[in-house]
Formats: structure tokens, sequence, C-alpha cells
């Protein structure tokens, strides 16, 4: 089944290793394939990543467009470890989005983490 992505003007989307800008027109097309997809509203960059959780997405984020976690595993756990130790209540979000990321469901595990970035939100207001 397609994926079907409707582009503001001017988004972007990554699709792969590759960055697209829409033009100034709405846009809408149908994706097939494995490629990693990340709207522009969902990516995070480092200097974005300012906060625990954010740390924590951005890992994520690099696992699942570059489809290694391995080579990303040591930081997300040093990374929880600092989210745990500082809100231990957090512990359900990251445990679900632990299962999701060695189940391969990385895609999922990000869904769930922008959950953790709105909590984390709530707290530091």
């Amino acid at each position: 089944m397609s994926l079907r992505v409707e582009l503001k003007p001017f988004e972007r989307i990554v699709i792969g290793e590759s960055v697209i800008t829409n033009s100034d027109t709405k846009t809408a097309f149908l994706i097939d394939g494995d490629a990693p997809i990340l709207r522009e509203k969902d990516i995070l960059t480092a200097e974005t990543a300012n906060t625990p959780a954010k740390r924590i997405y951005l890992c994520v984020q690099m696992m699942y467009l570059e489809n290694d976690i391995p080579k990303y595993q040591e930081l997300y756990f040093g990374f929880v470890k600092e989210i745990l130790e500082a809100v231990p209540s957090f512990r359900e979000p990251i445990e679900a989005a632990s299962k999701l990321i060695l189940s391969g469901s990385l895609y999922k595990a990000l869904k769930e983490l922008r959950t953790l970035i709105r909590r984390e939100e709530q707290l530091l207001r």
C-alpha cells in the first residue's frame, strides 16, 4: 500500500538519504517502498535537540534514517539513563519506545517519543 503525502509550499521531506523541498504550490504524491520517510515538522537537528527527551528522539531519528540501530545504541542508553535519573515517571514511555526499537519499528518509536517530548514540555513549564 502506498503512503500518500501532501506537502505545503516549500515544505521539506526526507525520503531515504534525500531531502526533497516542495515548490511554491501544495503537492500530493504517493510513495511506495521501504525507505525511511520523515516530514520536516518531525525532524530534529542537533541544535534543536536541547532537552533530554529531544536528544533521545534525535538518536532514534538517526537510527531510523540511517537504518543502523547498533551505531547509536550506546548513545541511546546513555540518554535514557540520564532522563530516567531526572524523571523516573518517564520509565513507561521509554520502555515502550525501547520495545519498538528492538522490534525494528523505529518510526513507531519516534511517534512514542513525540508524546514523551510533549510531557517533558509540560513539566518544564
